[in-house]
C-alpha cells in the first residue's frame, strides 16, 4: 500500500525526522487556508500529490508543465495550485492516461548545499532490511545504480540485531558527513528505521535528503510503501489509503479477498495460485494473445468470490475473452463450476469463455458445466485452452 508524500512526511515527523513546514489542500478553500500559513513573499514549493514518481518532469493533459513548482510568493503559488488541482498529470510512471491530482502540498523552500539519497528496503533474497544511500540525491536511484554503481552504499541490517550505532556512523561517514551532522544523520536514520520496522513498511525512502549551508539536514521528499498483508495491524496506516489512486477493479477485488492486477491485454484470466496465473499469462502470450489481468482466486474461494471475480473481469471493456484455468487442490473444481454457473446467471457473459479444470472433484465440476446452459468451450489441457481462447478472440 502506497501513501502520498505529505502523509509520509507526517509519519517521518512523528518519528523525529526533520521535514520542512508543509500543508496539504484538496479544495480551493483549503488551498487558500494552507497558503495563509506561509509568508506572503516566501519561496513556496507547490507539489501535485499522486502515487507516481517523476512529477516535476511531468506534463498535465492541458499542456501545463511540471507537477512540482518553485514559486515566489503566495500569489504565484496559488496560480500554480489552480493549474494543478483537479487536472490530470502524466509522468513516466503513470502511463499515457495519467493521474488526476486531487491534493496539493505546499512546503517552505530550503537552501540546499547538497542532496543525498537514503532509503531502507526489504531485500527478499537475504531476508534482511538494507540501508541504501548515495551522495547522488535528487536522481532516480535506478539511474545512479546503472551509471555510477560505485556511488551506491548498501548496508544490511540483521533482523535479530536491528539498527546499531555503527550502521549510522558507517553510512554517515560514507556520505561525507562530519561533526554535528553525524549526530543529526544518526537521529534521522534511527527514526527512519523505527518507522520502517514498527509500521511493517516495505520501503521508506527520502529523495532527496538535503544538507543546508548552515549544516542542518532535512527530508525534502519522502516515499513510504507498506506490506498490505500486515495493514490490519495498523488501523492508523490503513486510514491513509487513497482509493482514488487505485484501479477501481483492484479495490473491488480486495473487498472479496481476490488478488487482481489489471493489465493492457484483452484475454482475462481466472486462476487459482500465483504461479499458475503467471504460467497462464505466459502461454497466452506464446500463442499471440495478450492477458488482460492477473486474477488469483486463491485456494479457498467460494461461489460468491468466483461470481465477484467474473463481475470484476467483465467490468473491463477491453476484455474480449475469458480463460478459466483451475488446478484443484484445496480449491475444488466443482466449487469453481458452481461459481461459473452462478456468475452466468448474474452477469451477462457475451465474450468467449474457455474453461480448463483439473484436480480435486474434476469430473463433478465438468459434469456440472456440461449440464448447465452456460455457453463455454471446455479444454483438457492448458495448451489447448490457451490456443482456443486466443483463436476465438482473434476471430
Amino acid at each position: 500500500m502506497n501513501i502520498h508524500e505529505y502523509q509520509a512526511k507526517r509519519l517521518l515527523k512523528d518519528y523525529g525526522v526533520p521535514v520542512p513546514k508543509g500543508y496539504a489542500a484538496q479544495t480551493s478553500r483549503e488551498v487558500e487556508t494552507a497558503l495563509s500559513h506561509l509568508g506572503d513573499d516566501d519561496t513556496i514549493v507547490v507539489k501535485a500529490q499522486i502515487h507516481a514518481g517523476g512529477r516535476g518532469k511531468g506534463t498535465f493533459t492541458d499542456g501545463y508543465e511540471g507537477g512540482v513548482k518553485l514559486c515566489q510568493g503566495r500569489a504565484a503559488a496559488l496560480d500554480a495550485a489552480n493549474h494543478m488541482l483537479d487536472n490530470t498529470l502524466v509522468t513516466k510512471q503513470t502511463g499515457p492516461e495519467g493521474r488526476k491530482v486531487q491534493t496539493i502540498y505546499f512546503t517552505e523552500a530550503c537552501d540546499i548545499a547538497h542532496e543525498y539519497y537514503l532509503a531502507i528496503v526489504l531485500d527478499r533474497e537475504t531476508a534482511q532490511s538494507v540501508i541504501i544511500a548515495s551522495t547522488e540525491g535528487g536522481m532516480d536511484i535506478e539511474d545512479v545504480a546503472e551509471k555510477s554503481p560505485e556511488k551506491i552504499i548498501r548496508v544490511p541490517i540483521s533482523p535479530t540485531m536491528g539498527l546499531r550505532h555503527h550502521h549510522c556512523r558507517r553510512v554517515a561517514f560514507e556520505l561525507g558527513f562530519s561533526g554535528d551532522q553525524v549526530k543529526q544523520f544518526a537521529r534521522i536514520l534511527t527514526g527512519l528505521y523505527k518507522l520502517y520496522w514498527e509500521k511493517n513498511a516495505m520501503l521508506v525512502e527520502i529523495n532527496p535528503l538535503i544538507s543546508t549551508p548552515a549544516g542542518d539536514i532535512f527530508a525534502l521528499d519522502a516515499k513510504v510503501s507498506f506490506d498490505s498483508n500486515s495493514i490490519f495491524q495498523h488501523p492508523d496506516i490503513q486510514q491513509l489509503r487513497d482509493l482514488n489512486e487505485e484501479d477501481p477493479k483492484e479495490v473491488e477485488a480486495s473487498k472479496h479477498h481476490l488478488a487482481y492486477i489489471a493489465l493492457d491485454g484483452n484475454i482475462a484470466c481466472m486462476v487459482n495460485g500465483a504461479g499458475l496465473a503467471m504460467a497462464t499469462m505466459d502461454i497466452i502470450k506464446s500463442f499471440g494473445g495478450e492477458p488482460a489481468n492477473f486474477l488469483d482466486v486463491g485456494g479457498g474461494a467460494n461461489e460468491d468470490q468466483v461470481t465477484a471475480a467474473f463481475k470484476i473481469i467483465l467490468s473491463d471493456p477491453n476484455v474480449k475473452g475469458i480463460l478459466v484455468n483451475i488446478f484443484g487442490g484445496i480449491m475444488k473444481c466443482d466449487v469453481i463450476a458452481r461459481g461459473i454457473i452462478a456468475a452466468a446467471k448474474n452477469v451477462d457473459i457475451q465474450v468467449p469463455l474457455v474453461v480448463r479444470l483439473e484436480g480435486t472433484n474434476v469430473e463433478e465440476g465438468k459434469k456440472l458445466l456440461r449440464e448447465s446452459d452456460v455457453a463455454l468451450t471446455p479444454a483438457d489441457s492448458l495448451v489447448e485452452a490457451a490456443e482456443l481462447i486466443v483463436k476465438q478472440v482473434q476471430n
